[in-house]
């Protein structure tokens, strides 16, 4: 197994997680990080919460991606661009209430 191309895609899945953790901290929202790689009770909550019709057609949803409480949100493209905003908008963010998001990686 090539080593590299795995190494390359982890490194993307954390420069998206820290452009969602600058987003989320340049507009103070308050947020709680989630590492779905630290528990598997937080991943399979993850793969179950996100709607089918948005799920890859071939392996997991892979992080970052967003909810609002139980709802999903999105994955890493629905940060709006803009002087606040990640410079690729992404983003990752699981809420634990309205109005403060859990962040999960």
């Amino acid at each position: 197994m090539d080593l590299c191309p795995r190494l390359q895609l982890c490194f993307q899945i954390k420069k998206k997680q820290q452009d969602v953790v600058r987003f989320l901290e340049a507009n103070k929202i308050e947020f709680e990080e989630v590492d779905i790689t630290m528990s598997e009770e937080q991943r399979q909550w993850m793969y179950k919460n996100i709607p089918p019709e948005k799920k890859p057609a071939q392996g997991n949803p892979l992080p970052p991606q967003i909810f609002n409480g139980d709802r999903y949100c999105g994955h890493v493209k629905i940060l709006p661009t803009g002087r606040n905003s990640p410079p690729n908008g992404s983003s990752l963010a699981r809420p634990i209430s309205s109005s403060h998001p859990r962040f999960g990686h």
